[in-house]
């Protein structure tokens, strides 16, 4: 199933990737591996994450404190953000 990212959650997959990256050479990389393997789990069991509000389920990542918000549409999965758990948790319900 195609996955698109809204300009939101790609702007915070970069920005959360430089910041790890900045912190620890290489770490960047290897959030942007645990993202990308998250997304490849959500493509083949979509209904398998929790329902964080109305239509939008929660993936966690195992390695770093945030979670994958997204919808399932039609023909693709919708990726509304990449949020950290700890920061302002409900700020993408007014996007």
């Amino acid at each position: 199933m195609k996955v698109i990212f809204t300009n939101l959650a790609q702007k915070e997959l970069n920005d959360a990737a430089a910041y790890y990256e900045l912190e620890y050479p290489g770490l960047g990389k290897r959030f942007k591996e645990e993202i990308k393997k998250s997304i490849q789990r959500i493509t083949e069991h979509p209904r398998a994450w929790s329902i964080e509000r109305g239509i939008i389920r929660r993936a966690l990542l195992h390695k770093s404190p945030y979670k994958i918000l997204y919808s399932i549409e039609k023909d693709h999965i919708l990726i509304l953000a990449i949020a950290h758990q700890h920061r302002k948790p409900d700020y993408w319900v007014q996007l």
